[in-house]
């Protein structure tokens, strides 16, 4: 994975944009950028803009008022910039402030309180997030809970009369209608840029670190920074959270989303809980690429193998051993580890589903009920 992080160490950087990437595969989370700080854009600033552009508005020609026009002024003041402050050690083990930049999207207010949806990437490991307003202001962010299978994250203000988006029924979306991205692409200083494009494609199936995911995708130009922002279509609704992009040589125009209805049931479980309660089976399997990674050589065709195992887990309630094959759940094959946690994940705490699995050789299946994942297993 390709993630792009733009860092700033501390005040010497604080006007530079760089990039740092860490190269680990073609997809990449479209990151934190390294920004100008929120210092940089003030109130007055902002309300010059605004007052320029209310005028413009307002001698706008009906040809010239098309839908990005539309969905820019019904969408762009939700979407805001996360600032996320975090302490890193240079090379001299000597700590160093870094801040990374990325966005997010106001979606509520509730009892003098805005909330935010932002990728968890964007905010993961940060000791301070800020968060900058279209209006030119900057607040103290306080993170209400993040999932990081999904990578989605919530957060806090306290000011509960911030613009809020509307979200659309991400389900109805069909490929080649309109797609408009809104973030803060490179940081801060490129606050609220608008760019557009079309629905590419519906469903598309991403494995990302075993975590398989499915997202929109779109030709709408997504870069560094614009990570957490939104994607609106031509009623100016919001329908996904802009998330990652295929960054490789000779390839353009791959961006993906995650869609609102995803968006919705995670951030309810967030804004109820604090996070979300999945399912899970209480083994840790490996399949042969991912033992490889670990330095293992595993000899198997088909089915994941059991390393680790919870005895008092839902698996180990059920029978199964470490040294087991997890050959099908409910009747279908599980050959990869996203395969076994895609199926999984289609389930619900409670739920009792058949594992068939292999040991030495002879093939049996048993019912095991899912249980709620320990956040410490997350």
């Amino acid at each position: 994975m390709k993630s792009f992080f733009h860092v700033n160490s501390s005040k010497k950087q604080k006007n530079i944009i760089g990039a740092l990437l860490i190269a680990m595969s073609v997809v990449s989370f479209s990151g934190c950028s390294a920004g100008t700080s929120a210092d940089n854009t003030t109130s007055s600033g902002a309300a010059a803009v605004a007052q320029q552009t209310a005028a413009n508005e307002a001698n706008l020609s009906d040809a010239r008022n098309t839908p990005v026009v539309r969905a820019a002024k019904a969408v762009g003041p939700t979407v805001v910039g996360i600032t996320n402050k975090a302490i890193a050690r240079d090379w001299f083990n000597n700590p160093v402030e870094t801040e990374g930049v990325g966005s997010g999207v106001i979606f509520k207010n509730d009892d003098g309180k805005s909330y935010i949806v932002t990728n968890n990437h964007v905010i993961s490991g940060a000791k301070e997030i800020i968060v900058s307003l279209s209006d030119g202001r900057s607040l103290k962010g306080k993170l209400v809970g993040a999932d990081e299978m999904t990578d989605l994250a919530v957060v806090r203000v306290d000011d509960g009369k911030l613009p809020a988006a509307e979200f659309a029924d991400s389900d109805k979306i069909v490929v080649g209608e309109p797609a408009i991205a809104i973030g803060n692409p490179m940081g801060l200083e490129f606050q609220g840029s608008v760019t557009s494009g079309v629905i590419s494609a519906l469903n598309r199936t991403l494995d990302i670190s075993d975590k398989r995911v499915k997202l929109l995708q779109t030709d709408a130009a997504i870069n560094p920074g614009n990570s957490g922002g939104a994607l609106v279509n031509a009623d100016g609704k919001v329908i996904g959270i802009n998330s990652a992009k295929v960054a490789a040589n000779g390839v353009e125009g791959m961006g993906f989303a995650i869609p609102t209805n995803t968006v919705q049931n995670v951030i309810d479980e967030i804004m109820s809980k604090g996070y979300v309660a999945r399912p899970y089976l209480g083994v840790t399997v490996f399949d042969p690429q991912t033992a490889g990674r670990y330095g293992y050589q595993l000899n198997i065709d088909k089915g994941v193998y059991v390393f680790q195992l919870t005895l008092n887990g839902p698996s180990g309630k059920a029978g199964l051993q470490r040294g087991d094959i997890i050959l099908k759940l409910n009747g279908e094959e599980t050959n990869s580890v996203s395969d076994l946690r895609a199926k999984i994940a289609e389930h619900k705490v409670g739920d009792t589903v058949k594992v068939t699995y292999d040991r030495n050789g002879a093939e049996r299946t048993v019912d095991v009920v899912l249980e709620e994942m320990p956040q410490d297993n997350k």
